[in-house]
C-alpha cells in the first residue's frame, strides 16, 4: 500500500519504551540529549522520509532546503513524540504553552451538544492536555487508526490507561465510527480528530497547498454536517525546548450539506481549501513543524465519490 498507510512504524518497540525508561526516571533533559543520535540514525536510514521531508521543505521555504534543515525537521518530529510522554505522563508540569482562541472553543462547546475539533499532522496534537488545567471538565474524545502506531499507542496507554476509553478507533469502519460521534457530541464531547490524511479508498477533495494540488479527506467535512455540529480547527504547534502555541480557531458554526451531487461537492470543496489554507498559514510560521513523511502530493487511488461509507474515516 502507498502513501502514510504504507509507512512503517519508526524506532519499535524497544526503542520506544527505552525513550520512555530513560525520561521518566532521568527527566527530559537527559531524555532529549539522546534525540541528537535518533534524528541521525533515521536521518540516515529512512531514505524516503528523508526525500519526502526535502521535498516538503523546499516547497514551504521557497528554496532548495539544505541537508541541515531536514535535520532539524527530523528533530523536531523526534522532540514532539518525545514529549507526548511527558504531556501525558505529567500533564503540561515542565512545558510553557501558550493558549490562543479559547473563546472560540468556549463559543462553540456553549450549546452543549459537542463540536469537532479538527487539527493536523502538524505540531502535536497531544498539546490538547494543556486544556485540562482550563477545562477539567471537557470532555474530550480522539479519533485516530490505533492500528497505524500500534507501539506508540501501547506506550501512550500504558503512560495515561485513561486514554483508551477516549479513543474512538478509526479502524473500526465508517458506521461503527459513526455511531460512537453522534453518541459522544450527544452528550456534550469535543471531537478531535486529524484532517489532512486520506486512507485508503476514501473520497477525497483535491485543493491548492504549498504549490500544488493536495489530497485532503471530505470526511471531517461530512461528519460534521451528519452531526450538525459547530467546528473549530485545533493546531498544537512545537516552538522549541518546552514550548508550544495551543491555537483554536472558529470554522463554521455548522455545515450543510446539499442533496444536489455537484452542490455537495462544491461545499466539500470549499471547506477542504479553506482548511488547507489555514494549515499553510501555520506551517509559513512554524514550518518545521509538518510531520507527513511521505510524498503527500502524490495521486491517490481514490477520487471524490459520495460514498457515505467511509464519512468517519479521518484521523490517525
Amino acid at each position: 500500500m502507498s502513501g502514510w498507510q504504507g509507512r512503517r512504524e519508526g524506532g519499535g518497540w524497544f526503542a520506544l519504551w527505552l525513550i520512555r525508561f530513560i525520561g521518566l526516571r532521568l527527566g527530559r533533559t537527559p531524555a532529549r540529549w539522546l534525540l541528537v543520535p535518533i534524528t541521525l540514525y533515521f536521518f540516515l536510514r529512512r531514505g524516503s522520509e528523508r526525500r519526502a521531508s526535502r521535498d516538503y521543505l523546499t516547497r514551504v521555504l521557497c528554496r532548495p532546503a539544505r541537508t541541515r534543515e531536514v535535520l532539524r525537521h527530523f528533530h523536531a518530529f523526534a522532540a514532539t513524540t518525545l514529549d507526548r510522554v511527558f504531556f501525558l505522563a505529567r500533564g503540561v508540569q515542565g512545558f510553557d504553552v501558550e493558549i490562543s482562541g479559547l473563546d472560540a472553543l468556549e463559543q462553540a462547546m456553549a450549546g452543549g451538544r459537542g463540536a469537532l475539533l479538527v487539527g493536523a499532522h502538524v505540531g502535536s496534537f497531544e498539546a490538547l492536555r494543556a486544556l485540562a488545567a482550563r477545562r477539567p471538565d471537557l470532555d474530550l474524545r480522539l479519533v485516530l487508526d490505533r492500528q497505524q502506531t500500534p507501539a506508540l499507542n501501547m506506550l501512550l496507554e500504558a503512560l495515561a490507561p485513561a486514554l483508551r476509553a477516549q479513543v474512538i478507533d478509526a479502524a473500526q469502519g465508517g458506521v461503527t465510527v459513526m455511531l460512537a460521534l453522534s453518541e459522544a457530541a450527544q452528550h456534550g464531547a469535543l471531537l478531535a480528530l486529524l484532517g489532512d490524511r486520506a486512507r485508503h479508498g476514501e473520497a477525497i477533495c483535491r485543493v491548492p497547498m504549498l504549490g500544488a494540488s493536495a489530497a485532503l479527506p471530505a470526511a471531517p467535512w461530512r461528519v460534521a454536517a451528519a452531526l450538525q455540529i459547530p467546528v473549530l480547527l485545533g493546531f498544537g504547534l512545537y516552538a522549541g525546548r518546552s514550548r508550544y502555541h495551543l491555537r483554536f480557531e472558529a470554522f463554521a458554526t455548522r455545515i450543510d450539506l446539499p442533496r444536489t451531487a455537484d452542490a455537495r461537492t462544491a461545499v466539500l470543496q470549499a471547506c477542504s481549501a479553506r482548511y488547507a489554507t489555514r494549515i499553510e498559514a501555520q506551517l509559513r510560521e512554524f514550518p518545521y513543524n509538518w510531520f507527513n513523511f511521505y510524498d503527500f502530493w502524490q495521486t491517490p487511488e481514490s477520487g471524490l465519490v459520495p460514498s457515505a461509507g467511509h464519512a468517519a474515516g479521518a484521523g490517525s
